[in-house]
């Protein structure tokens, strides 16, 4: 049978939208006309998913991993994958989401294997998850392979809020006090310090400045603003070029805290996908192909590609990554010692977990220092502010004297 996506409308008028399963298309409608409705519109998942603005789209990591656990937990209980995709199809709530595992079931239905009918959306489904499944396949553990990957989805999602939560509070701060600050140099700056320019006595080289500046501010701010997106968006298709991207990764990952908490983070992440593909059957030279895919930073990408040429040449992994001084010395030795025990999956993991909650940690400490750091840089520029405008009015006061 096939999956059909399709547009009808009952008696009264009103339209629906959804998938069903039939032989054909005349089938299809058949059903529809059964249900009492009128079809519009019936045309092949698998057919039609190429251009489909549904399949086409990418899931949500809080999605992508809750449709893993639930896919994980049907397997495990014995369903096969096609009856364990027909059960997510009825669970999904989105009708991309139901579009999407339709066009997969489709695919397993023609005779594809899942790793083939997963190849048809690249979109939705990473490089290291159908690797993964692929593994899985092979090895017949399928439910443990796609626990392992819901796990991982986990532990990512949950690093990226945390960090996102941790960042919100600067960012508000950060943010009103920019607010304050601009509206101080273009509305109040300029009605007091108008008092002094009536004057003849010699304003001080600060309150000069701060005229200058708020007068700026006024008649030009509009041009700075379209200045600083100039920049950042010429900056953002300059960092297409590898070459460029390249010295500037090496630039932050040279940097004294900034550094070492973005090579932590690529690390962590090159470590948990090791970590699912090797303990998954995968062989090393693939797994560390499909590693540095996830890493982020070129000067690290750089060295897990170095390191799978010395592989290939028979060098140990841990050897061959240290070599380069490029990943943090935790994750080397743990690999060193999965390497010489045989459990460099499970090593790799506790790398993995060990490197998140540094980052956790890491995050936590930065944030919790900003906040201080940003209110005073808000304090002082204001207390600038005030100083500017009130040294005009104590030479006055000491002037009269």
């Amino acid at each position: 049978m096939t999956a059909f996506r399709y547009r009808a409308v009952d008696a009264a008028g009103k339209e629906s939208a959804g998938v069903l399963e039939a032989d054909t298309g005349k089938a299809a409608r058949g059903l529809l006309r059964e249900r009492g409705l009128f079809p519009l519109e019936v045309a092949s998942v698998a057919r039609d998913s190429g251009g489909s603005r549904f399949t086409r789209r990418r899931l949500k990591v809080s999605e992508l991993t809750l449709l893993t656990r639930q896919w994980a937990t049907l397997l495990a209980s014995g369903l096969t994958v096609e009856q364990a995709l027909a059960a997510l199809i009825e669970q999904a709530e989105s009708e991309s989401t139901r579009q999407l595992l339709a066009g997969v079931r489709s695919e397993i239905l023609a005779g594809y294997s899942l790793r083939a009918a997963l190849d048809r959306y690249p979109q939705a489904f990473s490089t290291l998850y159908r690797a993964s499944v692929a593994a899985g396949e092979k090895s017949g553990e399928l439910a443990r392979v796609m626990n392992q990957l819901a796990d991982y989805l986990d532990r990512a999602h949950t690093l990226r809020t945390k960090t996102l939560q941790a960042l919100l509070y600067p960012a508000v701060v950060a943010g009103v006090a920019l607010l304050v600050i601009v509206s101080l140099m273009t509305y109040v700056v300029p009605q007091v310090v108008s008092v002094f320019q009536q004057g003849k006595q010699a304003l001080p080289l600060m309150t000069r400045a701060l005229i200058l500046i708020s007068s700026l501010l006024r008649e030009w701010g509009w041009l700075l603003v379209l200045a600083v997106a100039g920049l950042a968006f010429a900056g953002h298709r300059a960092l297409r070029d590898s070459t460029l991207k390249r010295r500037w990764d090496r630039w932050l990952l040279g940097l004294p805290v900034l550094g070492r908490h973005l090579r932590t983070l690529d690390a962590t992440r090159f470590a948990s996908t090791l970590s699912i593909l090797a303990g998954s059957g995968v062989p090393l030279l693939a797994a560390l192909d499909a590693g540095r895919q996830v890493i982020s930073r070129l000067p690290l990408a750089d060295a897990v590609a170095t390191a799978t040429e010395r592989v290939r040449e028979g060098q140990p992994l841990s050897k061959a990554l240290g070599a380069s001084r490029q990943f943090p010395p935790l994750l080397i030795h743990m690999l060193a010692n999965g390497e010489a025990t045989g459990r460099v999956g499970e090593l790799l993991e506790r790398a993995a977990r060990l490197q998140q909650a540094e980052l956790e940690n890491r995050t936590a400490t930065l944030t919790a220092l900003l906040e201080p750091v940003l209110l005073l840089a808000m304090g002082g520029f204001v207390l600038l502010i005030v100083m500017a405008v009130m040294q005009p009015i104590i030479e006055i006061n000491t002037l009269m004297r």
